[in-house]
């Protein structure tokens, strides 16, 4: 099936139609998702105070924003949408919510009454409401009223406390990645609670924290430590990562152990294949100094795109680092088209999938404040139940949903992880003759028998999967997987495009099995295009995409995020698939949904092109600094390797700061306002590094916190386990495998659902668990058949040659 859709685009139904949604957000989480669900067809009515959102002002480079005018970033984040200004708690705005099938609002516990956001008495009124609210902790739990903001929250997640080198400082994420990833989480669950509600179930308040959508974008760390017997995680960087060439700097990722050996003969280094550390990215951080001197006379000698072209033949993941001034220029983004125009006059990425046969809708102007309020003549939208009968309490929102599960290492298992989590049947295809990569991808035990059943990032990712194995290159594999097929709902992969090519199981040979499918399919750069046989990992999107080149000191080479990207596309994806799943449940057609990681990328660094594009600024490197004036950094406390993470958001974060530290004379009244403090940023950065150096970190910690100013300790990303507000959440869940006995698994980032008691049912399978279970009831095999498989290696629970 044709991947690049005609330009009849314009004919084509958006996947999500008459859903009605009120968004009410002051930042990036709540925007991000209303224009998620603008991107998929539905009417979005955002709710703005009479100044109008914040991000109307907000400019990343701090470029001026004219009088009267949007910044770019808002009409990217809000083209499309309608504008309603309003008063919270009148009759006008309560008949906004009623009429709504779906509200979005960034507000947490306290905030709530004041915006007229009370989801159990809207409940109350009319059930079959979905209500998502975005929060830094969520509504429950004990610290539910703490301040934060994306800074803090990734130090609480663990994100910095293993990203960095040792010598100096943490490294945060830049960007506000977790912003996108609060903001895809919400538009996913909202869809997949609205499911339920067309089914005749009732609606939900999803109270979701951002504090743990930034958790699930580490790699479980702390299943890492338990599962290969290691201690806690420290900062390290890759090795090698980001390295200089002869013109620039060159990005490199490697997974596997023959990536590994891969690499060591492209750059004519033999010698790294004696040493069996080096196979495993944990191996050689020791051996640093070692690799970086036998590599750099061969990489400095050479170009970056002599580089990259060279890597694509060896199959290895390669990249020039991608900037706002750059990311356009590239040809994966010219020849597929990606970068459409905004009305506002500038350019921005289209939406991060594209399906055969639903469009997304066309890029629409930028509302100006309330520019909607009389739209219907000055009438408030009534609300009309589709539904004559009380609602039917249905269990999860995706149960009844097969999933045919085929994807591999991290981000395509993010999807259906979370698929599975809110009630999808998933079912994982691997085989004995190549089982999922992740298994055994960073280190392995040696000290085990079946050391493939013990990978971390594979154990966080498949709770709640059933596991067969098939050798899809066999006829009888393939006869198998085609019969899956014609019982499921999804079928998602996420290998190479050429993989299900040689397999001859593309979109149209199993759309013609089943006419109601939704096929997803997730290559790193498109099934079609100048890249399509290229590899990549979340690493290598990082570096295209600008999120390497925005991450780091100023002074030292980008850090790449490490791998946060894979579920950030895995979340985007699953959000995609339930969009085509209501077009194809609303009209018994499935679909082709192509879903290339770098464009999920791409839409959330979409600020750097648009701010490069419009103010001819482009973004970099500020290490832990905050951009316009804030005060913001990652400082070092007493003790062994302690350090604190706070942000100054606004003067009342200021003033109380000055009071915190005992108003020294350094803080004059020059520096009460933000244009003061941008004026002696590096000056007032020394003194609060000075302060905070001869303090302990945790009591430190809570006596800004009781002060209202957003801080937190860097801790190991092994170590979040213990933190107070995640286990009282819930965000763990504790499970029994068979292998390792008992564990933490994460969890989607909500509070449980009405009447749920747990979110995880079920331990990651082991190989082949459930051949017997799966191609018994679902094939109809029997004993015998199944025997013969297994002697012929269709199927089985061990690798091949182990």
């Amino acid at each position: 099936m044709n991947s690049r859709v005609s330009r009849e685009a314009d004919n084509r139904p958006t996947p999500l139609d008459e859903l009605r949604v009120v968004e009410i957000s002051d930042r990036i989480a709540g925007s991000y998702c209303g224009k998620l669900l603008v991107d998929a067809g539905a009417q979005v009515y955002k709710i703005e105070p009479p100044q109008g959102d914040p991000l109307r002002r907000y400019s990343a480079t701090c470029s001026p924003i004219p009088d009267g005018a949007d910044s770019p970033f808002f009409s990217y984040l809000n083209a499309g949408k309608r504008s309603l200004c309003i008063a919270p708690n009148s009759d006008h705005y309560r008949a906004e919510l009623e009429a709504a099938d779906v509200v979005i609002a960034t507000v947490g516990r306290a905030q709530a009454p004041e915006l007229g956001i009370d989801p159990q008495r809207l409940l109350a009124d009319h059930p079959r409401t979905v209500i998502v609210t975005i929060s830094d902790f969520g509504w429950k739990g004990p610290w539910a009223d703490r301040a934060a903001n994306e800074f803090t929250l990734q130090a609480w997640s663990g994100s910095p406390g293993f990203r960095g080198d040792p010598a100096g400082p943490p490294i945060s994420i830049g960007g506000d990645l977790g912003e996108y990833m609060g903001g895809v989480y919400a538009a996913f669950g909202a869809l997949a609670v609205h499911r339920r509600v067309r089914r005749g179930g009732p609606g939900e308040h999803l109270d979701l924290s951002m504090l743990e959508a930034l958790t699930a974008m580490q790699s479980s760390e702390w299943l890492h430590s338990q599962l290969l017997q290691v201690g806690p995680v420290r900062r390290t960087l890759e090795v090698p990562s980001i390295v200089p060439a002869k013109d620039g700097y060159v990005g490199i990722t490697m997974v596997t152990g023959q990536q590994w050996l891969d690499f060591a003969a492209m750059v004519e280094c033999p010698q790294f294949e004696e040493i069996p550390q080096l196979r495993f990215q944990i191996g050689r951080w020791e051996f640093r100094d070692y690799i970086f001197e036998s590599i750099k006379p061969w990489m400095t000698s050479r170009t970056v795109e002599e580089i990259v072209e060279l890597g694509q033949l060896f199959r290895l993941p390669i990249a020039a680092l991608g900037n706002g001034a750059t990311i356009r220029e590239t040809d994966y983004v010219t020849q597929r088209g990606v970068f459409v125009r905004n009305p506002a006059g500038f350019h921005q990425p289209r939406p991060p999938w594209l399906m055969s046969r639903c469009a997304p809708a066309p890029v629409g102007k930028t509302p100006g404040i309330g520019a909607d309020n009389a739209a219907d003549n000055g009438e408030t939208p009534s609300h009309t139940d589709k539904f004559e009968s009380a609602p039917v309490q249905l269990g999860l929102p995706l149960q009844g949903v097969r999933v045919i599960d085929l994807t591999a290492f991290w981000a395509g298992p993010a999807a259906t992880h979370l698929l599975a989590a809110f009630g999808a049947d998933v079912i994982k295809v691997e085989s004995i003759q190549r089982p999922d990569g992740i298994r055994n991808s960073g280190g392995m035990r040696t000290d085990v028998d079946d050391w493939w059943e013990y990978g971390w990032v594979f154990h966080a990712m498949n709770t709640n999967k059933r596991s067969i194995t098939l050798d899809l290159g066999s006829p009888q594999g393939r006869e198998m997987f085609l019969k899956l097929v014609a019982g499921a709902d999804v079928v998602i992969e996420n290998f190479s495009p050429r993989v299900m090519d040689n397999f001859g199981l593309t979109a149209d040979v199993l759309l013609e099995v089943n006419p109601k499918v939704v096929v997803a399919r997730m290559p790193a750069f498109g099934l079609e295009g100048p890249w399509r046989e290229r590899v990549g990992f979340a690493p290598t999107m990082e570096q295209i995409g600008g999120l390497t080149w925005v991450t780091g000191l100023p002074e030292t080479p980008p850090v790449t995020p490490r791998g946060a990207c894979d579920p950030l596309a895995g979340v985007h994806a699953a959000f995609a698939v339930l969009a085509a799943l209501h077009f194809a449940e609303r009209t018994g057609l499935g679909q082709q949904v192509e879903l290339p990681m770098v464009e999920a990328v791409l839409n959330v660094t979409a600020i750097q092109p648009i701010e490069t594009e419009v103010f001819g600024q482009t973004l970099s490197r500020r290490g832990n600094r905050g951009r316009c004036g804030a005060v913001q950094n990652i400082y070092r406390c007493t003790g062994d390797d302690e350090w604190i993470a706070v942000s100054v958001r606004d003067d009342r974060d200021w003033r109380a700061l000055v009071d915190v530290m005992g108003r020294p004379a350094w803080c004059d009244d020059s520096l009460g306002t933000l244009a003061g403090r941008r004026e002696r940023g590096d000056e007032i950065d020394g003194h609060v590094a000075a302060w905070f150096a001869g303090r302990e970190r945790d009591s430190t910690v809570e006596l800004l916190a009781s002060a209202g100013i957003p801080a937190a300790p860097v801790v190991s990303p092994s170590l979040v386990t213990e933190h107070p507000q995640l286990r009282d959440r819930g965000f763990f869940e504790s499970l029994t495998h068979s292998r390792i006995g008992q564990a933490l698994y994460p969890t989607p980032p909500f509070a449980l659902l009405t009447g749920q008691r747990e979110w995880l049912l079920r331990p990651p399978p082991t190989l082949g668990e459930h051949n017997e279970e799966v191609l018994r009831d679902q094939c109809g095999l029997t004993e015998q058949e199944l025997e013969s498989l297994a002697a012929s290696g269709v199927i089985g629970t061990r690798p091949v040659g182990l």
